[in-house]
């Protein structure tokens, strides 16, 4: 059915006008999607329009970020834009007698103008019946209230002040009322619903007799109707009646991201070759220089067509060791199961033990050992034998890598593409991007040496058209980003010369300088403590840095902003610690860009497949008056996966951070190629964690 696939934990992959999971219209219910399922959900009824992300971050817990428009909510706005946060947890799982409960706070991390909290308990019936009962507060308190816990301020425009502040004491208090509701599956298609409604949309009434706001909004009843249609797969379109007065509709694309989204086109991967018995005795090839030669041709042309770079390879009587480079599968351990497999169709019969090192920026990361009898005795064994029995060692501790081959350095790598620069949460228009072409080239002149640069030119957009200055306090740092946006091009994304190294076992380095992005040029050091088998690592990162021109050029403009002087140094300390299951933290402290001290946090989920999904909060020494709008620096983030799209393998993704607000607190410089974004994916948990692609 199109909202139960999972009767006994009670999911669906229905959406609510406000876009978390729910069969309802405006009223929250127990359900949950399904694990990793992501959502965009836009409902509109005349006047009001919510735009909402939802992602399943564990099957307990969801969380959404929203952003509506209101028409002439506020004198001040002909359109008033709101941000704001939710998040659900499951309490009670359902059972054959006890219904699903969640708790639920929406808006807790905004203007509070949505704002509610909720307990609420839904259970299936017939498996397609499902009904739900909740007590709610804020504005799931506001119609037909039955008690009151503590003082609530209602929600004035005067109460918000710089907004974006948890407000601990809101929570949970204020009148009381009871919601309800009931979804029926028609069909796998089609279903309706009915609900009672807790929410009086009482600011949006006051605002209606105000002659000065251009909203019409008329609560006549506390029941709401909705039809439900599912067009295609992850696809929801609904029409719906609200409050007695308003008719609405909204649609929903939801995907799991744990799915392929298309059929894999990349090719299969080369059997397993075997031995003759006995074969392994010969040694007459290592008297055979022919021989020898043509096992390191076949080698390479076989690894070139599962398109792994190779940069050396030693081969002796019983090993052989092969040093290379993956840059089109986004799992390191798809890359090894391929190159051992090149391997055993290769290499003598002699050989008993094969050594695979992969390397990144010049660095070696890892060196991964494997028996060549075990791997042709555990081809069709399930993944875990085979990482059983292959040993992942750090690369200097195993020592004797194999030298790049003759010729490969210096090595040039160039593309030209498309891509995005966006601008969003202006309130004279929320969304506005360029679509750029960038050229692009890393000439690669040695171990650990690289040269980068990047060129792009306007295609299309009306990033031109941002003319809202900055109002802050503080250094420009960010806030002034709009100033850089209006050039056509050609400009200088990047222009830096870069420098990897390996101290010893466990550390690493990497120093840039150059113009390292679109707004800054300067120098950044890093060093990083990452040994291969730990979860945990531990950096330290210096910048020296200065303005650049907005044209994005050769140029650099004076420090002196209308906000202070940008200072020139800033860096942080890091931790870093992978939780398994695709979980990771890290946490950043140091001086910020605008000179201000402080940490940052970021949580984050990623997948196998290249997904990727979090979110990070900034805290510094700067009050929320000074910082301005948002009271701190705080956002998601993401990666998708171009293989996901596409089919084809790639290591390239599409990234981007989503902030309610671009301020000038608590903001870092955005220098490519920090060193455990490089080394992470080549160490033992990640790739225990890939380690299912071994044999694809």
């Amino acid at each position: 059915m199109p909202g139960a696939s999972q009767a006994d934990s009670l999911t669906t992959t229905k959406t609510n006008n406000y876009g978390v999971p729910s069969g309802l219209i405006d009223m929250p219910t127990a359900e949950m999607a399904p694990d990793s399922e992501f959502s965009l959900t836009v409902s509109h009824f005349p006047g009001y329009t919510k735009s909402t992300a939802t992602f399943q971050i564990l099957p307990w817990l969801s969380g959404s970020f929203r952003y509506s428009g209101i028409d002439g909510l506020s004198p001040a706005f002909r359109i008033y834009y709101d941000r704001s946060f939710d998040v659900r947890i499951r309490l009670l799982e359902e059972t054959d007698y006890l219904p699903a409960v969640a708790v639920g706070l929406q808006d807790f991390l905004g203007t509070g103008v949505l704002s509610g909290e909720y307990i609420v308990a839904t259970k299936q019936i017939n498996n397609r019946l499902r009904v739900t009962g909740g007590i709610g507060w804020g504005r799931l308190g506001s119609y037909n209230s039955f008690a009151s816990w503590r003082n609530r301020q209602p929600f004035t425009f005067a109460g918000v002040g710089t907004g974006g502040n948890f407000r601990f004491s809101d929570y949970f208090s204020g009148r009381m009322a009871f919601f309800g509701g009931l979804t029926y599956d028609i069909t796998d298609k089609i279903s309706v619903s009915a609900e009672y409604s807790s929410d009086a949309y009482e600011f949006e009434e006051r605002q209606t007799a105000n002659p000065a706001a251009a909203i019409s909004f008329n609560h006549k009843s506390p029941w709401n109707f909705g039809l439900t249609y599912r067009a295609a797969e992850g696809v929801d379109v609904r029409l719906f009646s609200l409050a007695g007065s308003e008719i609405g509709a909204s649609v929903s694309l939801s995907l799991n991201v744990k799915k392929p989204a298309t059929a894999s086109l990349e090719q299969a991967p080369l059997p397993v070759g075997l031995r003759d018995p006995g074969a392994f005795k010969d040694l007459g090839w290592t008297l055979d220089k022919n021989a020898q030669a043509k096992s390191v041709r076949d080698f390479s042309t076989l690894l070139a067509q599962e398109q792994i770079e190779l940069i050396g390879l030693d081969i002796t009587e019983r090993s052989a060791h092969a040093l290379i480079e993956n840059n089109i599968y986004i799992a390191d351990a798809q890359a090894l199961g391929r190159t051992f497999r090149v391997l055993s169709r290769t290499m003598p019969a002699s050989i008993e033990t094969f050594h695979i090192t992969v390397s990144r920026n010049g660095m070696p990361l890892s060196t991964t050992t494997f028996r060549r009898s075990d791997l042709e005795r555990l081809e069709n064994a399930p993944a875990r034998d085979a990482l059983a029995a292959a040993v992942i060692t750090d690369s200097l501790r195993f020592g004797d890598v194999p030298a790049p081959l003759p010729g490969y350095y210096p090595k040039l790598e160039w593309k030209i593409a498309p891509f995005a620069r966006t601008y969003t949460f202006d309130p004279d228009q929320p969304f506005r991007a360029d679509v750029r072409l960038r050229a692009r080239a890393d000439w690669h002149l040695g171990k650990g040496w690289i040269v980068t640069g990047a060129s792009s030119v306007k295609l299309f957009g009306n990033l031109d058209h941002v003319t809202r200055p900055s109002n802050s306090i503080m250094p420009h740092v960010r806030s002034n980003a709009a100033l850089y946006n209006p050039e056509a091009g050609p400009t200088i994304d990047q222009l830096t010369i870069a420098k990897y190294s390996r101290h010893g076992p466990n550390l690493y380095s990497r120093v840039t300088a150059g113009y390292l992005e679109m707004m800054y040029a300067g120098v950044s050091g890093e060093v990083l403590w990452k040994p291969v088998d730990s979860r945990l690592a531990f950096g330290a990162e210096v910048n020296f840095v200065h303005p650049r021109d907005y044209d994005q050029l050769f140029g650099l403009r004076s420090r002196q902003t209308p906000g202070g002087v940008i200072p020139q140094w800033n860096g942080h300390v890091s931790a870093y610690y992978d939780f398994q299951n695709g979980f990771d933290a890290t946490v950043h402290a140091g001086r910020y860009l605008a000179g201000d001290w402080g940490a940052t946090l970021e949580v984050a989920r990623s997948f196998s497949n290249g997904w990727r999904f979090g979110a990070f909060a900034t805290k510094t020494n700067v009050s929320a008056a000074t910082f301005g709008e948002g009271s701190f620096d705080k956002g998601i983030f993401f990666s998708v996966p171009l293989t996901w799209l596409v089919g084809q393998p790639t290591r390239q993704t599409y990234s981007d951070t989503i902030r309610p607000l671009q301020r000038d607190g608590g903001q870092r410089l955005n220098v490519e190629g920090r060193l455990y974004d490089v080394v992470n994916d080549a160490h033992r948990p990640s790739v225990a964690e890939s380690w299912g692609k071994f044999w694809r």
